[in-house]
């Protein structure tokens, strides 16, 4: 897979320690977190929905939608609505760090196997301040109802 575009803009989130990254052109506006209204009969990872400019929008919990442990929202927990093929979605993040133009060549494409977390829903890795950025194929995440796991390097155990 390539991340065929010459430049775009990444809006970097964070997860508990481990950076994530969105194209911009699938990010609508980052809002502050509000609880969202639970509803009957949703997934695990689905907090609920919140109104979002007359619409209900699904809320999804990216902590829980990677396996990692969820926790409170923090007061800079913040909700990224973004869009897909089916509809506007927004993705529960620790806290949004910035909006950045990325080459394509600062885009690596993700190995095959990327410790437990398929491919198809990456689009490629990144650094920042020399930390790895996993660049999201929120399109394909957002669709997807398969779980999807997220393992952390573990060491000395």
């Amino acid at each position: 897979m390539s991340y065929a575009v010459e430049s775009t803009r990444l809006v970097t989130f964070r997860l508990g320690e481990h950076l994530f990254a969105a194209d911009i052109n699938a990010v609508q506006r980052v809002l502050r977190h509000e609880p969202p209204r639970a509803l009957p009969d949703m997934p695990e990872w689905m907090e609920g929905v919140v109104d979002y400019q007359g619409t209900m929008v699904p809320v999804i919990d990216m902590r829980r939608r990677f396996g990692m442990t969820a926790t409170t929202p923090g007061s800079q927990a913040r909700l990224m609505v973004c869009t897909a093929p089916g509809g506007l979605a927004a993705l529960l993040v620790d806290a949004v760090l910035d909006v950045k133009p990325v080459q394509a060549s600062e885009v690596m494409d993700p190995p095959e196997l990327f410790r437990g977390l398929a491919s198809e829903y990456l689009k490629g890795l990144t650094r920042r301040q020399g930390q790895l950025v996993v660049v999201l194929d929120v399109e394909v995440l957002m669709t997807s109802q398969a779980p999807l796991r997220f393992q952390q390097d573990v060491s000395g155990a």
